[in-house]
């Protein structure tokens, strides 16, 4: 089967525009729902990380009145699959070829350092040049923006995203003090964004690129993902 790389971010806390430190880490439906339907299609999972370091759990994803009430059971997956893992890789070792998939979840992480991580822009440029399968949710398309090539293009421009929207944020209560928002700046470097109701499952795929807008989006953005997948398996062994 296939080979999947799930790409965390390392950042433990965002720092607001105020100045203020708020927590944050992975949020853990998003990473566990994919990782379970990913692990069940029967493809290898490997993590990494900005320096392999492992991101604590946001622990609004362990809230049932934020996160819903299956979060327990994500945040018991999510935490058995990074333990039994082991050790993240760091970005700056991995090979684009080794991986038939790269995938971001969310977690507001991805605003403080993937957006600009220099190894995660590289790998992503390999990536989309040899049309891996590339998925991001929720916050995960900021890491995206880090795709900028010596010529200072970046590598999305133009292409249909789904993302954590602005009012999804204000719902959320951390529009008013964050130091940009993810959908204002993916639309300042050309992505053409869309966008469903807020905290509903929407997934849109643009060629390799698989995106999907919030954390309720995560298992039907994997599932996409599987299928891509096996789309690809079919046509090569035919």
């Amino acid at each position: 089967m296939s080979n999947i790389l799930i790409v965390m971010s390392a950042a433990d806390v965002w720092e607001r525009a105020d100045g203020t430190a708020y927590p944050t880490g992975y949020w853990a439906e998003e990473l566990a729902a994919p990782h379970e339907r990913f692990v069940r299609a029967g493809h290898t999972v490997d993590f990494a990380s900005p320096g392999g370091v492992l991101q604590p759990l946001d622990r609004h994803s362990a809230d049932p009145a934020i996160a819903g009430e299956n979060c327990a059971h994500y945040v018991a997956h999510a935490q058995k699959a990074l333990g039994e893992f082991g050790p993240l890789l760091p970005l700056e070792d991995v090979d684009a070829s080794a991986y038939d998939a790269i995938f971001l979840p969310g977690g507001h992480g991805p605003v403080v350092d993937l957006f600009e991580d220099r190894d995660l822009g590289r790998l992503l440029i390999a990536a989309d040049h040899r049309n891996t399968v590339i998925g991001a949710v929720c916050h995960g398309p900021a890491a995206l923006l880090s795709a900028v090539d010596d010529n200072g293009r970046w590598a999305f421009e133009g292409r249909r995203i789904a993302a954590f929207t602005n009012e999804e944020e204000e719902l959320f209560g951390t529009a008013d003090n964050a130091p940009w928002l993810q959908a204002d700046r993916l639309a300042e470097q050309g992505a053409r964004l869309e966008k469903g109701a807020p905290y509903e499952p929407f997934v849109v795929q643009d060629g390799n690129l698989f995106t999907g807008q919030n954390p309720a989006s995560s298992g039907p953005l994997a599932d996409a993902v599987n299928e891509r997948l096996e789309e690809l398996r079919t046509s090569r062994g035919r």
